[in-house]
């Protein structure tokens, strides 16, 4: 049974601070289902829609790293300046215009039960009221034999950085059923995200977690009904049902990135300063991001993922006409149009990357259907239909490192 558009609505927070809502949701075909379309003509630079996620989590590994989030919105936690100490692994870094940094520390608030922090007492008060009640591990937070510790460290053990996945996500799907009133309507709201087959749902499965991945998934099937069975979802446990709910996750979980750092530095980009002024702190803050990349590498976020029943609706293109952001430093997921939108038009979303767009339509295609099982029939591609199916010289050094690129998808993680 499908959820009503009142319930998917219901999720999403206004646009631009407005009531009104300029797409809607139409079944495309079989091989692509559905789709989101304008109602009314979208200008670009235009922000579609922001949507709050049905649930979202941060990633474990990312999390145990001390990359402090909001436990619910995936705020990022830490001053700007703490950010960067952190990062480039110097203690002593200091940023100018400290005034410019969004974090407020004075209004975080923790669990009084299990000591997991929340950037406020509205997002403190939602988790409880939402999934946390199922989830607050209380006084046994860090006792390893609680069930959903053991839970944990299992995935931990199985999906390691760069993540794309968490087993928190599925939790809390599942918690947030269990605290519902009413639960049919959850249950008819994560119905919403596509199926597969059971062939399709074995090749994400495979992808998440390598060739033990059988083995691997009993386990965690075992671990996840010890800590958090429900009889309403009972499908969920069994083992084509928790194959399904990983398929689930594993396709529609969009990236959520989130720094108090990035904010910082789009603050600043904002100062309005003398040239001599606005040169020194950009080559400040270019040698930051270098000190960064040599202590830190390329994990710069929070990072985490979520399920956002509308951005799922988006189709992929690899020349899009819209595309996601996170410029709030929380969940909120921003649409934004590139270029005008007519009504009627298909709002379409790139699941590659900037760089990976730019590649051949081998290349895409294979990026494509190893992550995402489809084969791209947009403009471009139909274009370059004729271009033979091999990859560059250098692609093909890129790919003999291990499997297509998978690490950084535009679709799972999108810049802040």
């Amino acid at each position: 049974m499908a959820a009503s558009m009142c319930d998917v609505f219901s999720f999403c927070v206004g646009v631009a601070g407005s009531a009104r809502v300029s797409v809607e949701v139409r079944f495309v075909s079989s091989a692509k289902g559905k789709g989101l379309f304008a109602t009314q003509l979208i200008r670009k630079g235009e922000t579609i829609f922001v949507e709050r996620p049905l649930v979202a989590a941060q990633f474990l590994w990312n999390a145990l790293y001390r990359y402090r989030a909001c436990d619910h919105c995936l705020r990022a936690l830490e001053k700007a300046e703490e950010n960067a100490q952190r990062l480039t692994g110097k203690p002593g870094q200091v940023l100018p215009h400290p005034e410019l940094c969004t974090v407020h520390k004075d209004l975080h608030q923790n669990c009084p039960h299990c000591q997991v922090m929340y950037c406020s007492a509205e997002c403190r008060l939602a988790a409880a009221e939402q999934y946390h009640q199922v989830l607050c591990p209380g006084p046994s937070q860090d006792d390893p034999l609680h069930p959903l510790n053991k839970l944990q460290e299992a995935w931990r053990s199985v999906h390691y950085p760069p993540e794309t996945a968490s087993i928190m996500l599925m939790a809390r799907m599942v918690a947030t059923v269990k605290q519902a009133k009413d639960k049919d309507r959850w249950i008819r709201l994560f119905s919403q995200f596509c199926n597969k087959t059971a062939n399709e749902e074995e090749e994400i499965v495979h992808k998440l977690l390598g060739d033990k991945f059988k083995s691997q998934l009993d386990l965690l099937r075992r671990l996840f009904t010890e800590a958090l069975y429900e009889e309403a979802l009972s499908q969920w446990f069994t083992p084509d049902g928790f194959r399904s709910l990983f398929a689930l996750v594993g396709t529609n979980g969009q990236g959520i990135g989130t720094s108090s750092l990035s904010q910082w530095v789009h603050a600043c980009d904002a100062l309005e300063l003398k040239p001599q002024d606005r040169e020194q702190l950009d080559a400040f803050i270019d040698q930051l991001y270098k000190d960064i990349e040599a202590a830190t590498g390329e994990f710069l976020n929070c990072e985490g993922s979520g399920l956002f029943v509308l951005q799922s609706c988006c189709n992929h293109s690899c020349v899009p006409n819209a595309e996601t952001s996170f410029p709030e430093n929380n969940f909120l997921l921003h649409v934004t149009a590139l270029e005008d939108i007519k009504p009627g038009e298909e709002i379409c979303i790139s699941y590659l990357d900037c760089c990976q767009r730019e590649r051949s339509r081998h290349s895409r295609h294979k990026i494509l259907s190893w992550n995402y099982l489809f084969i791209c029939s947009c403009p471009k591609c139909l274009a370059e239909a004729d271009e033979p199916n091999v990859t560059s010289e250098e692609e093909e050094e890129e790919e003999e490192e291990g499997e297509p690129e998978d690490a950084e998808l535009g679709d799972e993680m999108t810049d802040v």
